[in-house]
């Protein structure tokens, strides 16, 4: 059984500023059958938001980052939020990403920011960051 994750849009944004980190390995693995990922559309737009204000747009066109966003809509599972757990963690900007991985039934959240989700391992989702989460897909 494949792994059902959600991506924080930290680890997106990470992984298109450098392709030496862990966060370009777990992107460069979307749509090859190793992993599945839930999006939302809340999830979608922050993407979208976060990479057209803090990428380089020397190096990352809004049209790039558009075709990026679509591929992302084309692989990713498609989850409405049908119920809210607001305010459930430390900082109100996560909650969405912790409904969709709720709605969606995903076992982990992967983030860089581990302790701003602490309050998700009581609900039984794991957060691991890029690093954690492709040495447990290894295994």
């Amino acid at each position: 059984m494949k792994h059902l994750v959600v991506i924080d849009t930290n680890v997106v944004l990470s992984a298109l500023q450098s392709k030496n980190g862990k966060s370009f390995g777990l992107i460069s693995k979307i749509g090859s059958g190793l992993f599945d990922f839930a999006i939302s559309v809340p999830l979608i737009l922050e993407y979208e938001a976060i990479l057209k204000n803090h990428l380089d747009i020397n190096i990352f066109s809004d049209s790039d980052i558009e075709d990026f966003i679509d591929y992302i809509c084309s692989v990713g599972i498609r989850t409405k939020i049908f119920y809210l757990w607001r305010p459930y963690l430390r900082d109100p900007f996560d909650d969405h990403v912790l409904e969709l991985a709720i709605n969606a039934g995903a076992e982990t959240i992967v983030t860089f920011n581990k302790k701003d989700f602490q309050e998700a391992e009581t609900l039984g989702i794991k957060i691991k960051t890029p690093k954690e989460f492709l040495e447990e897909m290894e295994v």
